[in-house]
């Protein structure tokens, strides 16, 4: 099938390649799901390991790592969606990782003297040549600048955009295959899936955009010193450099250094808590990734966040689910969760009496309290998939948030309970919807509305008076087994058109009243105008 991907000559060789490795690692139901056998490859990519003693979603996770960073993202974004994949799957998955060998300081050299105008030892007081990290979408590397401050210097890699560039073409290509060849993988939603690991490649692969999502969130925060972003230095930044403040931390699953430190761990779970859950929450704008990696403990019980490349976004709508969500979980209400949850997956069209029975599995299997959020939002998820529905993108962003988020609390406190810690979020949430200047809010965009379809009403009015003049409207409707739904309808269509009948008398009537004009039409008019009011009076006394 992904032989039609030719159409672009230039990712030729890039499809070999891919057929070549996934072929190589025996990832046989994709190879052949996607015709890719089909397709003249490069020499086979032999695996340095015997791959027959390997499971099969063992084979696809070290395929993924060899196709390199655009198929590792996708992979870490399934490993996140239990509503899609079980749990042998997400498993594995979850084992990938973007760690790689560093490109050298001679290759990568160029290209950072080119972005930054001059060699970086003229630029920074200091700039270590080995790199303190390595990715496989970015290398990092510690510097100070001529005023003393500690920073790091991050830099993409050489040659990645046009490799990411054709790996994107041609998955889209897939999911559109996919999508109108296999309407069984529809709730995968594949082609949404392709939209959303684009636009965060894109989004990483821009060093600005990563630069601008610290700010961002940070501004979140102005009001207080005990959570910390780090300070963007904008002078040296660029589509591929991102310089910016080092943040002196520990990682919290770090037990000895936390300990040496003294920090109070369980205050600081109370305050990543309340930074992520605000962001998410209150503001609608969060850290799409806060491993131990990226929030990090520092002196004075303060909480570090780093690496933006990908933040997650939440409509006021869907916060509103959330609080609905959170409510339904803790009073352990199925019909709650049920109706969010059909909500949420509006398209699909599960088994109600199945979905039911779930629900009220889910909710007795977490009455306990205190209440693991980890498990409670996978099981939900995983709820989700039994019943063939796929949760929204922006929804399996924030469940991935909270749940990595819930772990590195755990690390910190392992009694933690995230949904005791959530509850001055949750009324300050609350709060700030249903206070009176929410109210308000919500009052004038109701108003806004109602004024845009009063302002249509007459257009749609005379359209509707034209169209029936030309005989031009139609309506079918088919309801199986019930003829008095269908002869109310016959009535109700009489009863309009006499209304139409009746309004268009009067509208001609007024003025002529006023001006006593035409005396004859207006006696006629005024007969037919009484008998068409008193039979809708009539009808309307009738059941």
């Amino acid at each position: 099938m992904l032989k039609t991907a030719f159409v672009a000559a230039r990712d030729r060789q890039r499809l070999s390649e891919i057929a070549s490795i996934l072929i190589g690692f025996g990832v046989n139901k994709v190879v052949d799901r996607l015709g890719l056998r089909y397709i003249p490859i490069l020499p086979r990519r032999k695996p340095k390991i015997d791959i027959t003693r390997l499971s099969e979603p063992e084979r696809l996770r070290r395929a993924i790592e060899a196709l390199g960073p655009t198929f590792i993202k996708f992979g870490q974004v399934l490993a996140s969606r239990p509503d899609l994949l079980s749990p042998m799957w997400t498993e594995e998955l979850a084992k990938l990782h973007s760690q790689v060998s560093p490109v050298s300081w001679e290759t990568i050299r160029p290209q950072l003297e080119a972005d930054l105008g001059a060699p970086p030892q003229e630029i920074f007081a200091e700039f270590d040549t080995d790199a303190i990290a390595s990715a496989s979408i970015a290398q990092v590397y510690r510097a100070k600048l001529h005023s003393g401050e500690d920073v790091i210097v991050k830099v993409l890699r050489p040659g990645l955009r046009k490799i990411i560039d054709a790996d994107l073409r041609l998955m889209a290509h897939g999911a559109r295959i996919v999508e109108t060849e296999w309407p069984d993988m529809a709730r995968y939603q594949p082609g949404e899936q392709m939209r959303h690991l684009a636009a965060g490649l894109n989004g990483e692969l821009d060093l600005l955009n990563e630069a601008r999502n610290c700010e961002l969130l940070a501004s979140l925060f102005s009001d207080r010193d005990d959570i910390v972003f780090p300070k963007i230095h904008w002078e040296w930044c660029s589509e591929r450099v991102l310089v910016q403040e080092f943040i002196h931390g520990i990682p919290p699953n770090d037990e000895a250094r936390l300990a040496a430190a003294g920090v109070d761990k369980k205050l600081l779970a109370q305050k990543g808590t309340d930074a992520f859950l605000k962001m998410a929450l209150i503001e609608g704008v969060f850290h799409a990734d806060p491993h131990p990696g990226n929030m990090l403990a520092m002196s004075g019980n303060r909480i570090g966040f780093i690496d933006f490349g990908i933040i997650g976004r939440l409509s006021q709508k869907r916060r509103n689910q959330l609080l609905v969500l959170i409510g339904a979980m803790l009073k352990q209400d199925a019909d709650g969760l049920m109706a969010v949850l059909l909500d949420w997956t509006g398209s699909s069209s599960p088994d109600l009496t199945r979905l039911e029975g779930s629900a009220q599995s889910f909710v007795e299997s977490h009455s306990s309290i205190p209440l693991n959020l980890g498990l409670v939002l996978t099981d939900f998820m995983t709820m989700a998939r039994e019943n063939d529905l796929a949760m929204p993108t922006d929804l399996a962003i924030l469940f991935k948030g909270l749940v990595t988020a819930d772990g590195v609390m755990r690390h910190l406190d392992p009694d933690f309970d995230l949904f005791a810690a959530a509850g001055p979020t949750v009324r300050a949430s609350m709060k700030s919807q249903f206070s009176l200047g929410g109210l308000k809010t919500k009052a004038e965009a109701l108003g806004v509305g109602l004024y845009g379809a009063a302002s249509e009403l007459p257009t749609l009015i005379h359209l509707m008076l034209v169209r029936l003049k030309q005989g031009r409207v139609t309506v079918e409707i088919e309801v199986k087994g019930l003829d008095k739904v269908t002869r109310g309808i016959e009535r109700a269509a009489a009863r309009v058109a006499v209304a139409l009948v009746v309004a268009a008398f009067a509208t001609q009537l007024a003025p002529r009243l006023i001006d006593l004009g035409t005396p004859v039409f207006v006696t006629i008019g005024l007969i037919v105008f009484t008998l068409g009011v008193g039979w809708l009076v009539l009808l309307g006394r009738k059941k």
